[in-house]
């Protein structure tokens, strides 16, 4: 997400929190070349069969080239300019099975129904949104009438020469911090710190998803061990029988370490198998890509975790069925 945002945001500047007609006023400072106002909101759409909400965001079609790219795979962007219109990710297009120049089903952000025509399809839904549409097709449709952001691509980014964009640079700069000083609210950054704020906002929502999977995990995990505590310990009848037999503690010991290691290696490759299935398909449908990045440490975490969870909660209780008297053990009922 932060690396398609980065590259796809041509402009240098941001200014954060404007409302009303900002771009427009912004689009005529000194030193300014291209201005696009970006509204972000959520729409309804049809996808497998249902309906799910979808990332979307309302833009000013206009110079929308010289500040964005949206890594255009096929259409243009410039047709939003025609009411009516859309533009989609490639994930949005392929799960709701929208091809260029077909009728898009949808709900915009207050949940009025509309059927827009495909006029692009873009592959870098992650870094902005999975569907845009212009301002225009989005009026009235809104929570409120403001950008979030307008995105601004000054001199500096256009001058072909270092003194030309230097002062470029100087007099959009100074020009966008005059305008923003009489627009309480706004904030002026370029557009690197606009992506690392994205970026601290993303590892605060994964830092928040590995506490919720790390309470499953432990729920799991907790479950897991009772079950299989019990059924260790349900064998003593069992190990006493093999010990009455003249097998020696260290006999039982080797043949249950032999199971647990066999049983720990088909349980892996079968837990292994579904994820592998599982996240090779929704990567595919996120980027592509059937391979998922999984972490070394987090690999390492899940198979010792696996591993300690198993012995543990078989091996150590059989340990104490051992140090039993067999006589003791041998009358106890399954």
């Amino acid at each position: 997400t932060t690396t398609q945002a980065r590259v796809g945001t041509v402009a240098d500047r941001v200014v954060l929190g404007s409302g009303g007609d900002a771009a427009a006023q912004i689009r005529a400072l000194d030193g300014v070349v291209a201005a696009t106002g970006v509204r972000h909101t959520s729409v309804v759409v049809t996808s497998f069969g249902g309906i799910e909400a979808a990332t979307a965001q309302a833009v000013d079609p206009a110079g929308i080239a010289s500040t964005m790219d949206l890594g255009t795979t096929s259409g243009n962007l410039a047709g939003l300019s025609r009411p009516g219109t859309v533009a989609v990710s490639e994930m949005q297009a392929s799960s709701s099975g929208w091809h260029l120049g077909d009728k898009a089903h949808l709900w915009l952000g207050d949940g009025t129904p509309a059927d827009l025509t495909v006029v692009a399809v873009y592959r870098r839904g992650l870094g902005f949104a999975d569907v845009t549409v212009s301002r225009q097709t989005a009026a009235g449709h809104l929570p409120r009438n403001a950008d979030d952001e307008v995105l601004v691509r000054t001199g500096a980014a256009a001058g072909t020469g270092s003194a030309a964009g230097a002062g470029s640079a100087s007099g959009a700069d100074a020009a966008l911090a005059a305008w923003s000083a009489a627009h309480p609210g706004t904030t002026v950054v370029d557009s690197a710190a606009r992506t690392q704020m994205l970026g601290t906002d993303l590892a605060i929502g994964a830092w928040l998803n590995k506490m919720l999977i790390g309470v499953m995990v432990g729920y799991a995990a907790l479950a897991a061990a009772t079950t299989m505590v019990m059924a260790a310990l349900a064998r003593r009848r069992e190990l006493a029988l093999l010990q009455l037999v003249g097998v020696t503690r260290r006999q039982i010991r080797r043949m249950v370490n032999a199971e647990q290691a066999g049983l720990l290696g088909v349980a892996v490759l079968i837990g292994a198998s579904i994820a592998a299935l599982t996240l090779g398909s929704i990567m595919r449908a996120l980027t592509g890509s059937p391979i998922p990045y999984v972490p070394p440490t987090g690999a390492l975490a899940v198979l010792g975790g696996a591993t300690l969870l198993a012995l543990a909660t078989t091996i150590w209780p059989v340990r104490r069925l051992l140090r039993t008297p067999p006589t003791d053990n041998i009358g106890i009922k399954e």
